[in-house]
């Protein structure tokens, strides 16, 4: 497909400009930057201390000038950048979560990075470098971070209880019945109706594709073969009462983790920084393994969270703010730094194994090997096209899949219920949906 073509893709709701979406990266970029003169560029992000990042950019780079603008992440910084871009005057770049970029390029806010960001596409996995893409030949963003998931589970209790390491799904299942014939205080874990980015990313693993390019079109099977497997999996297991159903992020859910009532957590490569905070008293009782397979013998993950930076459309020096952003998430340095100041695990794939890596999180050392582990896992992360709607899809998760916790439905039903849900508000925005 043909950069045009993706971004009249994107581009058809909302009456947005084809024009701009397709032309802004050249027409903006080429002059300024290059031209001699110093160029300011402005920065919005949320990463803990990326300025020291910047301030590196800026000693090492005197002609283009980074000033950071902190803001705040998730929906709060997508709504900053679409009233800023309204009104004209967006940053230069911003730190973008990657399952909000199809909202912004639909909104003409991001550039188009593909004759800019030249061989960085070599630098990432294929499953990281997809999600920039929304499945086409444009580029709408370099990613910064990553968020494989894996598993972290309780050493000494899987000992106490003569629990293996589960290799497969179906290993989990029975490890998770196991434990309940020999305990009813305790759960090997919990399934969660009110964190969607976890079961996108669970999904992502068993090969679910909520959201695809189809033509002019798009293709958007969020009830898929593989996620309606995943919903009836972790269904069958809440019903039977072989795990708990209890959210995560709640003073309960940090008890329990804390005093040993859940002995798993299938999570995200930031796994460590959660459980640091919110069960202190466990510090040395934890381990990381790959997330149990579908399929014994493969090595297959999704991801669950994650950022890319990304370069305003409006910008008037795109090419000298996608050098900075292709710096920033591949030089070694810069990554580095990332690692180091800001606490994130890079996208960058040789980041993943560099010397910033070279020692386990402080709440993991009895593993010393965890980011050689990690890197390996994050390989075989499923590349995955985020939707124009994400936010609709992951309200009407927590609405069904809460309501099938409390009236013992079916979480399959649930899935229905999201793919109804996104497909109408798609519709109704504007956007063609094929099938």
């Amino acid at each position: 497909m043909t950069r045009s073509l993706a971004a009249k893709v994107v581009a058809i709701a909302l009456g947005v400009s084809l024009v701009a979406a397709c032309g802004s990266d050249s027409d903006s970029g080429s002059d300024q930057g290059t031209s001699g003169g110093k160029v300011e560029l402005s920065f919005w992000a949320w990463a803990p201390n990326i300025e020291k990042v910047i301030d590196k950019w800026n000693a090492d780079n005197p002609d283009i000038h980074v000033t950071l603008s902190r803001q705040a992440g998730g929906g709060d910084i997508v709504t900053k950048l679409l009233t800023a871009n309204k009104a004209g005057n967006p940053p230069d770049l911003a730190q973008v979560e990657y399952q909000s970029l199809p909202t912004l390029v639909s909104n003409d806010v991001l550039a188009d990075l593909a004759k800019e960001a030249g061989d960085a596409k070599s630098k990432f996995a294929e499953g990281v470098w997809q999600q920039v893409t929304l499945g086409t030949d444009a580029v709408y963003g370099i990613p910064q971070d990553a968020g494989p998931m894996m598993l972290y589970y309780r050493t000494d209790l899987f000992q106490q209880f003569g629990l293996t390491v589960p290799k497969t799904w179906d290993e989990f299942a029975q490890a998770a019945r196991t434990l309940r014939t020999k305990t009813k205080k305790q759960y090997l874990t919990t399934f969660s109706a009110k964190d969607p980015g976890w079961f996108a990313g669970l999904a992502q693993q068993a090969g679910a594709a909520w959201w695809g390019v189809d033509g002019e079109a798009w293709k958007v099977t969020v009830n898929d073969a593989a996620t309606k497997k995943v919903a009836d999996y972790w269904g069958g297991l809440v019903q039977e009462g072989a795990i708990d159903d209890q959210p995560m992020y709640t003073p309960e859910w940090n008890k329990a983790l804390n005093d040993g009532t859940l002995l798993a957590w299938p999570s995200a490569i930031w796994g460590p920084g959660v459980l640091e905070g919110n069960a202190p008293k466990t510090k040395g009782k934890w381990a990381m393994a790959p997330l149990p397979q579908w399929t014994a013998g493969e090595s297959k993950t999704g991801n669950w969270g994650g950022s890319s930076t990304g370069v305003a459309a409006k910008s008037k020096n795109v090419a000298a703010a996608a050098k900075f952003a292709t710096w920033m998430n591949t030089d070694p340095t810069a990554t580095a730094l990332l690692v180091k100041e800001s606490a994130i695990y890079p996208a960058a794939s040789d980041a993943q194994s560099g010397p910033a890596l070279t020692q386990p999180p402080a709440f993991f050392p009895n593993q010393p090997n965890f980011y050689t582990e990690a890197a390996a896992i994050a390989k075989g992360a499923a590349g995955v096209t985020w939707g124009p709607n994400v936010n609709v899809t992951y309200q009407v998760y927590q609405d069904a899949f809460g309501k099938a916790i409390t009236q013992k439905s079916s979480f399959g039903a649930a899935v229905d219920e999201m793919q109804s849900a996104t497909v109408a508000d798609m519709q109704k925005n504007g956007f063609k949906v094929s099938g």
